[in-house]
């Protein structure tokens, strides 16, 4: 009996110390979307990095990570992240939406297309970004660049 309370006072404590991380947790990604939002882009990267060592799943820290990124210019760093995003979940239609235009700016006709295509079966919140993609990369295509020459 005396070991079944030992038991159970240990179990509490471990469900309290639990509990504290996953608070910690969100605070970093809620606090980082803040910072974010304010435009700063250092301290928010610090507060999505750490969400991320809590939750290495956290769809959202890695995708305003890339976000960041974009905002320097980083495009290894971008595109890292961006894959991370759709590792996590491969129907990220705002993660398809940026690789696309990644993809397009570093003229990787082959991949832009791959993830055209994969946007237009998955679009729910960028839908409206569709003449945009196709746009640019008509600019892209092979046959636009022959015809410019």
């Amino acid at each position: 009996m005396k070991k079944f309370f030992i038991l159970n006072k240990i179990f509490i404590v471990f469900l309290f110390l639990a509990s504290n991380g996953m608070a910690k947790e969100s605070n970093y990604l809620k606090e980082g979307i803040k910072l974010f939002n304010k435009k700063e882009f250092d301290k928010s990267k610090i507060l999505f990095e750490k969400d991320i060592v809590f939750d290495p799943k956290s769809e959202k820290s890695y995708l305003y990570l890339a976000k960041i990124f974009y905002e320097s210019d980083n495009d290894l760093e971008q595109e890292i992240n961006l894959e991370n995003v759709l590792l996590i979940n491969p129907q990220n239609d705002e993660a398809i939406y940026m690789l696309t235009l990644l993809k397009i700016k570093q003229s990787d006709y082959v991949k832009a297309k791959e993830l055209i295509d994969k946007f237009v079966l998955v679009c729910k919140n960028f839908c409206s970004k569709k003449n945009e993609i196709n746009e640019k990369f008509i600019k892209l295509s092979p046959e636009n660049a022959k015809a410019k020459d």
